[in-house]
């Protein structure tokens, strides 16, 4: 029986009406609806006023700015012809600066507070704007002054050039005062004062022209500076601050523009809301009382039904059928509640007799079921007194021991801890354990087979007390982990030689899990983060990092996570215990299980510190070696050019050795003839001229006048050859030759240095070989290469023979052959013959850059190659192949 409700039924809810009140509170609802309806159509027409009033306010504030634009204009151009036209009255400003004062304070006692700093940035303008009125006032007052007193400074200044004896200082001063008038019309003021400053610095030794010189010019300039100083206030003052006052006007118009724009928008969106808030209330009132009729009929009507439908089942016999409702606290709860207790105390019966019958069939199924666990349980079970002795095991546990039946194993062994436990300190702690907990979990120790043979067993078991709550005997299952342990000491021992191995790699080693905690790290790492190896198992990268302050963001382990597969090898950096930055190269690589998922994650990372440091040494020294080539480059070419410009003065040497005979002798014959012309004269003056004298005459001067032929001929040969081969080497341009004329032509540039060097020049070319190429470059080659063996071929002055063979090669090129019968070259002295600043003569001024410069010729503008052929005492040959048009690309260069 029940002495009262049950817990459940107590629990009613606080907030349940009566019907009375349920009808009541619906009523006043829509009242509630109403109010709120006309109480927000008040509020929307009384800002419909005020936005319609501060429209009407915006439109005033409109026409106030236009009437300021419209009055600054006419300041701004009062203003422009007050500087343009000195003569203009001043008053016109003030009279529009004052109108468009007393427009700006009217118009700043109708402006909003916040659009009255625009009207006081306006007032501030004007008042600069009146001061650069007056500054440029007074300047054009003193203008005038200075022009009124320059007319007579004129006046000295032409008196004192007109006296001045020097017509070079006075036709000077003339171009300057033209300079000064024309910059004083073109009304620039700077080309004015530069002339006048250029007169003054003129040495003038007359005082009274340096006087009326001086004064002159500082008239002018006194002219040209008031003159800038009027055009800067005008630019900086008068325009500047004009526009900025335009700015601001039109800023204001913008200002009311777009405040008028929003509250138009505004007007047309409180109408819109209000018009659809009534919409929406009206329609809301209507759902509301229909809401309100809904709720009352499901607040009684409903409930009463469910109720009697319930109470209907619980008669047919539906004991499971709760009664809805018994959380209501009003007439229909009290209902409710009543039936709830006469369901549950039928199910209350009816649950005490079905507990009663499954009791009894569980017991019987219990005793069924440990006697089956009990013989087939592949653990150990066993029963033992507390003092040792076992009185129950089953045949699981007997095999494991080594006996044949539960009853041998019985009889075979007597006290468990001396014939069982390897050690009888485990045994006297599980009976602790015992004797604390009265019971023990996994408990691990080793016992003795009946052949010997150590086992190890997992233990868990629990003590029986009687009544009076002595412990009579344990009941318990051992579980044989002998392979568990080996398997476990083999992964020791494997995770040891692991840890050996890594703990010797000169890099960092370390394997995650996926909660990103250290499961294994070697040596090298651990010393990075300043713990041991063991000490950073379990521990997360930001733990170790955050005990000497540093950190470092896991990002790339959450990656290898998400993807499954390795980042491949990146760098990174991050600070060591000791606080120095360590640059690594990384690799991270994840661990799968069986099922394919990422277990653990393995980071390989080498310590590239010193190899960034050596990068950086490596960028420096190339950046070193690039400038020093650069600086080499500059020094070559300046060398090359050196070079150039020294064979060309050898060259002028010899031909103007070599012309000075042919005109000296042409200077004897005719210094000869001259004087027997002065004697024959005088003998047709005296009257004794002989036929014989005439013969000797006419025959002398055949004789001269022949001689003067031939050597004048060859002179003017060696110089035109001279002029051509001068042209050739400045003419820059590709154009048509003859080869073999051009060879000639610079071979007898260079006949004149043989005889003082006791050398024979041969030349042997092919006639007509044309070429479109580079004459100027060609000819430079072959004086380079002459120069070069009477420089270095023929050591102290020995005779020998330098030799030029010229030749078509093929349809396309030419070849050049030059040699001599020199002292050679050594091998070490030819593979570095083209070398640039490479030379066996530095010490008599040689520079190395004669063979390097027909290298470059050669190969780069005439677009050929060059094989240089030389032994010890054998001579030198080098020849040289070209093509009879330069290629394209080369000539480009």
């Amino acid at each position: 029986m029940h002495s009262g409700l049950p817990p459940t039924l107590q629990n009613k809810r606080s907030f349940s009406l009566s019907i009375g009140q349920l009808t009541f509170g619906s009523f006043l609802l829509v009242l509630a609806v109403i109010m709120i309806t006309s109480i927000a159509s008040v509020v929307a027409i009384r800002h419909i006023d005020s936005t319609f009033a501060e429209l009407q306010r915006l439109q005033s504030v409109g026409d106030l700015a236009e009437d300021i634009d419209r009055r600054m204009n006419e300041l701004r151009l009062a203003a422009r012809d007050f500087v343009t036209d000195p003569g203009a009255q001043s008053n016109q400003v003030g009279e529009a600066a004052a109108s468009l004062s007393e427009i700006l304070k009217k118009t700043r006692l109708e402006l909003a507070p916040e659009q009255r700093d625009m009207i006081d940035g306006v007032t501030a303008r004007l008042s600069t704007y009146r001061s650069g009125i007056d500054r440029i006032s007074a300047l054009i007052t003193r203008r005038a002054e200075l022009i009124v007193a320059l007319p007579p400074l004129r006046e000295q200044f032409d008196a004192a050039i007109a006296e001045t004896p020097d017509p070079v200082i006075a036709a000077t001063l003339f171009q300057t005062q033209s300079r000064i008038a024309s910059a004083l019309l073109a009304h620039n003021p700077s080309a004015a004062e530069q002339a006048a400053q250029s007169m003054r610095t003129l040495t003038i030794s007359n005082p009274r022209l340096r006087t009326a010189v001086d004064n002159y010019a500082e008239a002018i300039i006194a002219i040209s500076v008031r003159e800038r100083q009027i055009a800067d206030i005008d630019r900086e003052v008068l325009g500047s601050e004009g526009r900025l006052i335009g700015r601001v006007t039109e800023l204001l118009r913008q200002v009311s523009a777009r405040r008028g724009h929003v509250l138009s928008r505004d007007f047309a969106r409180t109408l819109t809301e209000a018009r659809w808030q009534s919409i929406a209330l009206g329609t809301a009132g209507v759902f509301i009382g229909l809401f309100a009729a809904l709720f009352v009929v499901r607040r009684t009507v409903r409930p009463l039904a469910s109720i009697a439908t319930s109470i209907r089942a619980l008669a047919g016999g539906q004991k499971d059928m709760s009664i809805p409702a018994t959380d209501v606290d009003n007439e229909i709860g009290d209902i409710a509640r009543a039936a709830e207790v006469f369901r549950r105390t039928l199910v209350d019966a009816d649950a005490a007799r079905e507990a009663a019958v499954h009791a009894l069939a569980e017991q019987r199924l219990a005793e069924e079921s440990y006697s089956k666990l009990f013989e087939g349980s592949v653990d150990g079970i066993y029963v033992t007194t507390p003092a040792g002795a076992l009185l129950n095991a089953n045949p699981a546990l007997a095999r494991m021991m080594g006996y044949e039946t539960p009853r041998a194993l019985i009889n075979g062994i007597g006290d468990i801890a001396d014939t069982v436990y390897v050690h009888k300190a485990a045994r006297a702690e599980y009976q602790a354990l015992m004797e604390r907990d009265g019971m023990v979990r996994e408990f691990e120790y080793q016992v003795r087979a009946r052949d010997g043979a150590v086992l190890w067993l997992s233990d868990s078991s629990t003590v029986v007390r009687n009544e009076a709550g002595d412990v009579i005997r344990y009941e318990g299952t051992v579980r044989d982990i002998t392979d568990q342990k080996r398997a476990e000491d083999a992964i020791a021992e494997g995770r040891r030689l692991l840890q050996q191995v890594i703990d010797t790699v000169p890099a960092v080693i370390n394997v995650k899990d996926k909660q990103l905690h250290y499961v294994l790290m070697n040596r090298y790492m651990s010393g990075i983060f300043g713990v041991e190896p063991a000490d950073a198992i379990g521990r997360t990268t930001s733990d170790l990092m955050s005990r000497y302050g540093a950190q470092k963001t896991d990002e790339n382990d959450k990656r290898v996570l998400a993807a499954g597969r390795g980042l491949g090898f990146y760098e990174e950096e991050y600070q060591d215990s000791s606080g120095n930055m360590r640059q690594w190269l990384v690799n991270k690589l994840p661990l799968l299980d069986a099922d394919g998922e990422v277990e653990n994650i393995v980071t390989v990372a080498l310590d590239i510190g010193e190899r960034k440091r050596g990068e950086q040494e490596m960028r420096k020294a190339k950046d070193a070696a690039e400038a020093a080539l650069r600086n080499l480059r500059e020094t070559q070419n300046s060398l090359i050019e050196a070079e150039k410009l020294a064979a060309l003065g050898r060259l002028v040497a010899g031909v103007a050795h070599e012309v000075n005979n042919p005109v000296g002798i042409s200077l004897t014959v005719a210094s000869s003839l001259e004087r027997k012309t002065a004697l024959f004269t005088d003998e047709v003056a005296r009257g004794n001229l002989k036929r014989s004298s005439l013969n000797e005459f006419l025959e002398n001067s055949r004789d001269a006048s022949s001689q003067l032929v031939a050597n004048l001929n060859r002179a003017a040969e060696l110089i035109q050859s001279f002029k051509q081969v001068a042209a050739d080497r400045n003419y820059s341009d590709q154009r048509i030759f003859d080869l073999g004329d051009l060879t000639e032509q610079v071979v007898m540039s260079l006949r004149p240095g043989l005889r003082k060097h006791h050398l024979t020049l041969n030349v042997d070319c092919q006639p007509n070989l044309s070429m479109n190429s580079y004459p100027g470059p060609y000819g430079q080659v072959l004086t380079n290469l002459f120069l070069n063996s009477v420089a270095h071929a023929f050591p102290d002055g020995k005779p020998g023979t330098v030799d030029i063979q010229v030749r078509e090669s093929g349809k396309d090129n030419v070849e050049i052959i030059f040699s001599d019968n020199g002292c050679g070259m050594s091998l070490d002295v030819r593979r570095r013959a083209f070398d640039p600043f490479f030379t066996t003569r530095r010490d008599q001024g040689g520079t190395g850059l004669g063979l390097h410069i027909v290298y470059s010729i050669v190969t780069n503008r005439l677009g050929g190659r060059l094989d240089l052929d030389s032994e010890p005492g054998a001579g030198t040959r080098i020849q040289i192949i070209l093509p009879r048009v330069a290629p394209l690309e080369q000539a480009a260069e």
